[in-house]
């Protein structure tokens, strides 16, 4: 018997022979359109495997569906995008904080120049801060303009009650990532206003004075103060938030979105009327 002789490597096997259809010469630019299809279906087959390498490995695909599949009511409008407003202010402010964070010195002796240094001397340093900065005012904005809306849909009501009660935390939170931030630049006008803020919360009943001791890291305002309002802004409210976003958006996900108040009228009007 003759022994079998093992295959040649890939790389030593001599290359097929190619008709003129197959390299896409006929198509008159010396099968260029042939060769681009198939770099074309080799991208997608790459992209698919990586994407069902991550799916099988992750399990993320029905939370993806989830979000980006669900089913919308008839009549819902721009009022709708409130939310998805609110959350990409989020975003930015979160890109736009960590660019500044890159420049920004949490000292009392340093911390006025280091924003003065940000704005007149890194490159395009005034235009991120100014996103930084008029962006909180934007998402404050937002997320109040959201739940009007939510409140005016009746969207708050069965069996939508935890929504809302994230909503309303996420507000607080949002004024208080406001309320940290302001005071980091630390001239004489974000100082005594953030002095002046503190105060009012000290004057409520019981914890009132525990909560601005917190805040200031003391008696009175100082290193400890800058030091905490920064940790504060950069990393305790913003991860909460993120938090709190992610199991708001799940609950989306799960209980749908509500229909807009004039089509519940008209759809009771109808079953009334026995049409």
């Amino acid at each position: 018997m003759s022994k079998l002789t093992p295959p040649l490597p890939k790389f030593l096997r001599p290359a097929p022979s190619r008709s003129h259809e197959d390299d896409g010469a006929g198509e008159g630019n010396g099968g260029e359109p042939g060769r681009a299809g198939k770099v074309r279906e080799s991208a997608a087959e790459g992209s698919a495997n990586v994407v069902g390498w991550l799916d099988e490995r992750s399990g993320i695909s029905p939370i993806v569906r989830a979000q980006f599949y669900r089913k919308v009511p008839k009549g819902t409008n721009w009022f709708y995008t409130l939310g998805s407003a609110t959350l990409f202010a989020f975003v930015s402010q979160a890109v736009t904080g960590v660019f500044l964070a890159m420049y920004y010195e949490p000292d009392t002796s340093r911390a006025y120049e280091s924003a003065a240094h940000i704005t007149n001397e890194v490159f395009l340093g005034e235009l991120v801060r100014g996103m930084h900065r008029w962006g909180s005012t934007v998402m404050i904005i937002l997320i109040f303009l959201h739940m009007a809306r939510t409140f005016v849909f009746g969207a708050y009501k069965y069996p939508r009650e935890l929504q809302w009660v994230i909503g309303v935390v996420l507000l607080v939170l949002t004024l208080a990532m406001g309320l940290t931030g302001y005071l980091l630049p630390f001239d004489q006008r974000s100082f005594w206003a953030t002095t002046v803020a503190v105060n009012l919360n000290a004057s409520a009943p019981v914890i009132g004075p525990y909560l601005a001791d917190f805040m200031r890291g003391g008696a009175e305002f100082g290193a400890a103060s800058l030091a905490r309002f920064y940790a504060l802004h950069m990393l305790a409210i913003p991860g909460l938030i993120a938090a709190l976003i992610g199991a708001h958006l799940y609950l989306v996900a799960k209980l749908g979105t509500t229909a807009p108040p004039w089509l519940k009228a008209e759809k009771k009007a109808l079953r009334q009327e026995g049409i």
